[in-house]
Protein backbone atom coordinates (compact mmCIF):
# COMPACT_ATOMS: atom_id res chain seq x y z
CA UNK A 1 0.00 0.00 0.00
CA UNK A 2 1.26 3.16 -1.07
CA UNK A 3 2.70 5.40 1.70
CA UNK A 4 1.94 9.06 1.11
CA UNK A 5 1.94 12.02 3.87
CA UNK A 6 0.86 15.19 3.36
CA UNK A 7 3.09 17.88 4.85
CA UNK A 8 3.00 21.61 5.72
CA UNK A 9 5.52 24.45 6.89
CA UNK A 10 4.65 27.78 8.19
CA UNK A 11 6.01 30.63 7.68
CA UNK A 12 5.29 34.17 9.02
CA UNK A 13 6.41 37.20 10.52
CA UNK A 14 7.02 38.57 13.90
CA UNK A 15 4.38 40.54 14.78
CA UNK A 16 5.56 42.44 17.99
CA UNK A 17 9.63 42.72 18.03
CA UNK A 18 10.13 45.35 20.35
CA UNK A 19 11.78 45.13 23.44
CA UNK A 20 10.27 47.55 25.63
CA UNK A 21 6.93 45.74 24.99
CA UNK A 22 6.55 42.85 27.59
CA UNK A 23 7.66 39.55 26.60
CA UNK A 24 4.32 38.11 27.13
CA UNK A 25 2.17 40.06 24.52
CA UNK A 26 5.12 39.29 22.08
CA UNK A 27 4.75 35.83 22.71
CA UNK A 28 1.17 35.20 22.55
CA UNK A 29 1.52 37.61 19.49
CA UNK A 30 3.47 35.60 17.57
CA UNK A 31 1.71 32.39 18.50
CA UNK A 32 -2.14 34.52 17.66
CA UNK A 33 -0.37 34.76 14.10
CA UNK A 34 0.03 31.09 14.03
CA UNK A 35 -3.21 29.84 14.92
CA UNK A 36 -4.71 30.64 11.49
CA UNK A 37 -2.19 28.82 9.53
CA UNK A 38 -2.24 25.97 12.14
CA UNK A 39 -5.79 25.64 11.76
CA UNK A 40 -5.43 25.84 7.50
CA UNK A 41 -3.19 23.19 8.16
CA UNK A 42 -6.14 20.94 9.74
CA UNK A 43 -8.51 21.41 7.40
CA UNK A 44 -6.17 20.90 4.63
CA UNK A 45 -5.73 17.38 6.29
CA UNK A 46 -1.99 18.08 6.64
CA UNK A 47 -0.41 15.23 8.66
CA UNK A 48 2.90 16.46 10.07
CA UNK A 49 3.34 20.13 10.51
CA UNK A 50 6.28 22.00 11.28
CA UNK A 51 6.83 26.09 12.36
CA UNK A 52 9.76 28.08 12.17
CA UNK A 53 12.40 28.56 14.57
CA UNK A 54 11.75 29.71 17.54
CA UNK A 55 8.14 30.61 16.16
CA UNK A 56 6.64 32.40 19.71
CA UNK A 57 8.74 34.98 19.16
CA UNK A 58 11.10 37.37 17.24
CA UNK A 59 15.14 36.46 16.25
CA UNK A 60 16.24 38.28 19.08
CA UNK A 61 19.69 36.82 18.40
CA UNK A 62 21.47 40.27 16.68
CA UNK A 63 20.77 41.42 20.32
CA UNK A 64 22.83 41.19 23.65
CA UNK A 65 19.73 42.21 25.34
CA UNK A 66 19.14 39.67 28.39
CA UNK A 67 15.50 40.89 28.08
CA UNK A 68 14.74 37.79 25.66
CA UNK A 69 15.85 35.12 28.07
CA UNK A 70 12.13 36.08 29.49
CA UNK A 71 11.14 34.34 26.08
CA UNK A 72 12.62 30.89 27.40
CA UNK A 73 10.06 28.22 28.98
CA UNK A 74 10.61 24.70 30.05
CA UNK A 75 9.66 21.86 26.98
CA UNK A 76 7.38 20.39 27.51
CA UNK A 77 6.30 23.84 28.88
CA UNK A 78 3.34 26.04 28.41
CA UNK A 79 3.49 27.53 24.32
CA UNK A 80 4.40 23.37 23.49
CA UNK A 81 1.58 22.14 25.59
CA UNK A 82 -0.80 24.68 23.72
CA UNK A 83 0.49 23.05 20.21
CA UNK A 84 -0.15 19.80 21.74
CA UNK A 85 -3.52 20.52 22.28
CA UNK A 86 -3.89 21.56 18.15
CA UNK A 87 -1.77 18.17 17.21
CA UNK A 88 -4.66 16.46 19.04
CA UNK A 89 -7.59 18.43 17.44
CA UNK A 90 -6.32 17.88 13.98
CA UNK A 91 -4.87 14.70 14.27
CA UNK A 92 -1.62 16.24 13.16
CA UNK A 93 1.94 15.48 14.17
CA UNK A 94 3.67 18.96 14.82
CA UNK A 95 7.20 20.11 15.42
CA UNK A 96 7.67 23.36 17.59
CA UNK A 97 10.39 25.27 17.55
CA UNK A 98 10.84 27.60 21.05
CA UNK A 99 13.44 28.78 23.21
CA UNK A 100 13.69 26.11 26.09
CA UNK A 101 14.99 27.31 29.60
CA UNK A 102 16.22 24.05 30.88
CA UNK A 103 16.97 25.38 34.68
CA UNK A 104 18.42 29.10 35.61
CA UNK A 105 21.17 30.21 33.21
CA UNK A 106 21.25 27.04 31.19
CA UNK A 107 19.06 27.62 27.19
CA UNK A 108 18.94 26.19 24.09
CA UNK A 109 17.16 26.41 20.77
CA UNK A 110 14.93 23.22 20.89
CA UNK A 111 11.91 21.51 18.95
CA UNK A 112 9.52 19.45 20.68
CA UNK A 113 8.34 17.02 18.95
CA UNK A 114 4.40 15.87 19.58
CA UNK A 115 1.94 12.98 17.06
CA UNK A 116 -1.02 13.16 16.15
CA UNK A 117 -2.76 12.15 19.43
CA UNK A 118 -0.75 15.23 20.94
CA UNK A 119 1.58 13.11 22.84
CA UNK A 120 4.44 14.16 23.28
CA UNK A 121 7.77 12.18 21.77
CA UNK A 122 10.86 14.32 22.77
CA UNK A 123 12.87 17.32 21.64
CA UNK A 124 15.66 18.31 19.27
CA UNK A 125 18.14 21.11 20.85
CA UNK A 126 20.06 22.25 17.81
CA UNK A 127 24.28 21.54 18.24
CA UNK A 128 25.88 24.46 15.68
CA UNK A 129 25.66 27.97 17.35
CA UNK A 130 27.15 30.24 15.39
CA UNK A 131 28.43 33.15 16.97
CA UNK A 132 29.44 36.43 15.01
CA UNK A 133 27.96 39.95 14.20
CA UNK A 134 24.08 39.50 13.69
CA UNK A 135 24.12 36.21 15.16
CA UNK A 136 25.27 36.68 18.85
CA UNK A 137 23.68 32.47 19.16
CA UNK A 138 26.08 31.54 21.59
CA UNK A 139 24.99 34.82 24.36
CA UNK A 140 21.86 32.80 24.45
CA UNK A 141 21.71 29.33 23.06
CA UNK A 142 23.68 26.54 24.95
CA UNK A 143 24.97 23.55 22.06
CA UNK A 144 22.72 20.51 21.77
CA UNK A 145 23.57 17.48 23.89
CA UNK A 146 21.09 15.04 23.09
CA UNK A 147 22.21 13.71 19.94
CA UNK A 148 20.63 13.70 16.66
CA UNK A 149 17.17 11.68 17.46
CA UNK A 150 14.58 10.16 14.98
CA UNK A 151 11.07 10.63 15.98
CA UNK A 152 8.60 7.73 15.30
CA UNK A 153 4.98 9.47 14.27
CA UNK A 154 1.69 8.07 13.51
CA UNK A 155 2.89 8.62 9.61
CA UNK A 156 6.54 8.95 9.71
CA UNK A 157 9.82 8.81 11.31
CA UNK A 158 10.99 12.16 11.36
CA UNK A 159 14.29 14.25 12.14
CA UNK A 160 15.07 17.76 13.30
CA UNK A 161 18.19 19.63 12.33
CA UNK A 162 18.13 23.64 13.09
CA UNK A 163 19.02 26.60 11.14
CA UNK A 164 22.86 26.69 11.09
CA UNK A 165 22.80 23.26 11.14
CA UNK A 166 22.11 22.86 7.87
CA UNK A 167 25.59 23.57 6.75
CA UNK A 168 27.47 20.58 8.61
CA UNK A 169 26.59 17.00 6.76
CA UNK A 170 27.41 15.24 9.53
CA UNK A 171 24.47 15.45 11.46
CA UNK A 172 22.21 15.48 8.44
CA UNK A 173 23.62 11.51 7.46
CA UNK A 174 23.45 10.50 11.37
CA UNK A 175 19.45 11.54 11.14
CA UNK A 176 19.35 9.04 7.77
CA UNK A 177 20.99 6.34 9.30
CA UNK A 178 19.21 6.72 12.07
CA UNK A 179 16.24 5.88 10.12
CA UNK A 180 14.48 9.39 9.44
CA UNK A 181 11.99 9.54 6.56
CA UNK A 182 11.49 13.23 6.92
CA UNK A 183 14.23 15.74 7.84
CA UNK A 184 12.60 19.02 9.36
CA UNK A 185 14.98 22.42 9.37
CA UNK A 186 13.11 25.06 10.71
CA UNK A 187 15.16 28.44 9.85
CA UNK A 188 15.64 31.74 10.74
CA UNK A 189 18.01 33.36 7.74
CA UNK A 190 17.75 36.44 5.69
CA UNK A 191 19.34 37.84 2.68
CA UNK A 192 22.72 38.06 1.48
CA UNK A 193 25.91 36.25 2.35
CA UNK A 194 23.69 32.61 2.36
CA UNK A 195 20.66 32.93 0.45
CA UNK A 196 22.30 31.09 -2.53
CA UNK A 197 22.70 27.91 0.09
CA UNK A 198 19.33 28.08 0.74
CA UNK A 199 18.02 25.53 -2.16
CA UNK A 200 21.75 23.92 -2.47
CA UNK A 201 22.42 22.52 0.89
CA UNK A 202 19.41 21.29 1.58
CA UNK A 203 18.42 18.76 -1.27
CA UNK A 204 22.13 18.09 -1.32
CA UNK A 205 21.20 16.15 2.21
CA UNK A 206 18.20 15.01 0.77
CA UNK A 207 19.70 13.66 -2.15
CA UNK A 208 22.77 12.10 -0.05
CA UNK A 209 20.58 10.30 2.36
CA UNK A 210 17.85 9.10 0.66
CA UNK A 211 15.15 11.32 2.57
CA UNK A 212 12.46 14.36 2.46
CA UNK A 213 13.75 17.76 3.67
CA UNK A 214 10.83 20.23 4.94
CA UNK A 215 12.60 23.40 5.05
CA UNK A 216 11.00 26.39 6.74
CA UNK A 217 12.06 30.19 7.00
CA UNK A 218 10.46 33.09 8.50
CA UNK A 219 9.52 36.71 6.23
CA UNK A 220 10.04 40.17 7.29
CA UNK A 221 12.35 42.73 8.62
CA UNK A 222 12.38 42.62 12.62
CA UNK A 223 13.16 46.38 14.20
CA UNK A 224 15.54 47.34 15.96
CA UNK A 225 17.66 45.19 14.87
CA UNK A 226 17.07 45.16 11.18
CA UNK A 227 19.98 42.50 10.14
CA UNK A 228 18.05 42.03 7.03
CA UNK A 229 15.24 40.72 5.42
CA UNK A 230 13.69 37.22 6.38
CA UNK A 231 13.51 35.83 2.90
CA UNK A 232 10.75 33.08 3.42
CA UNK A 233 11.06 30.68 0.61
CA UNK A 234 9.67 27.17 2.60
CA UNK A 235 10.12 24.49 0.98
CA UNK A 236 9.50 20.50 0.29
CA UNK A 237 12.29 18.62 -1.33
CA UNK A 238 12.30 14.93 -1.89
CA UNK A 239 15.01 12.29 -2.17
CA UNK A 240 16.11 12.89 -6.13
CA UNK A 241 16.34 16.94 -5.51
CA UNK A 242 13.25 17.64 -6.77
CA UNK A 243 11.17 20.60 -5.35
CA UNK A 244 7.93 19.72 -3.94
CA UNK A 245 6.62 23.21 -2.93
CA UNK A 246 7.89 26.53 -2.91
CA UNK A 247 7.03 29.48 -0.35
CA UNK A 248 7.39 33.14 -1.40
CA UNK A 249 9.56 35.54 -0.51
CA UNK A 250 7.61 37.39 1.44
CA UNK A 251 3.91 36.33 2.53
CA UNK A 252 2.68 34.88 5.80
CA UNK A 253 1.58 31.55 4.86
CA UNK A 254 1.28 27.73 4.98
CA UNK A 255 3.21 25.59 2.56
CA UNK A 256 2.13 22.12 1.90
CA UNK A 257 3.17 18.92 -0.13
CA UNK A 258 2.31 15.21 -0.76
CA UNK A 259 5.42 12.94 0.20
CA UNK A 260 5.27 9.14 -1.29
CA UNK A 261 7.59 7.58 1.32
CA UNK A 262 8.07 4.43 -0.98
CA UNK A 263 10.21 6.83 -3.06
CA UNK A 264 12.93 6.36 -0.21
CA UNK A 265 13.57 3.19 -0.72
CA UNK A 266 13.15 3.18 -4.47
CA UNK A 267 15.86 5.98 -4.53
CA UNK A 268 18.13 3.98 -2.68
CA UNK A 269 18.24 1.04 -4.54
CA UNK A 270 19.59 3.05 -7.19
CA UNK A 271 22.01 5.20 -5.51
CA UNK A 272 23.72 2.57 -2.36
CA UNK A 273 25.20 5.67 -0.68
CA UNK A 274 24.58 3.73 3.08
CA UNK A 275 25.55 0.47 0.93
CA UNK A 276 29.40 1.97 -0.13
CA UNK A 277 29.90 3.38 2.97
CA UNK A 278 33.38 3.35 4.68
CA UNK A 279 32.98 4.13 8.43
CA UNK A 280 36.29 2.16 9.14
CA UNK A 281 38.19 5.53 7.29
CA UNK A 282 36.50 8.40 9.19
CA UNK A 283 38.02 8.21 12.21
CA UNK A 284 39.55 11.56 11.22
CA UNK A 285 36.46 13.13 11.39
CA UNK A 286 35.84 13.16 15.06
CA UNK A 287 39.41 14.16 15.99
CA UNK A 288 40.57 17.80 17.12
CA UNK A 289 43.00 17.94 14.21
CA UNK A 290 45.10 21.32 13.30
Amino acid sequence: MPRRVLGGLIQAAAPLTDPSVPIERIRQAAIDAHIPFIEEAGRRGVQILGLQEVFNGPYFCPSQDPHWYDLAEPVPGPTTDLMAQYAKKYRMAMVVPVYEREQAGVYYNTAAVYDADGAYLGKYRKYHIPHTSGFWEKYFFKPGNLGYPVFKTQFATIGVYICYDRHFPEGARLLGLGGAEIVFNPSATVAGLSQYLWKLEQPAHAVANGYFMACSNRVGEEAPWNIGRFYGSSYFVDPRGTFLAIGSEDKDELVAAEMDLDLIEEVRRVWQFYRDRRPESYGAMVEQLP
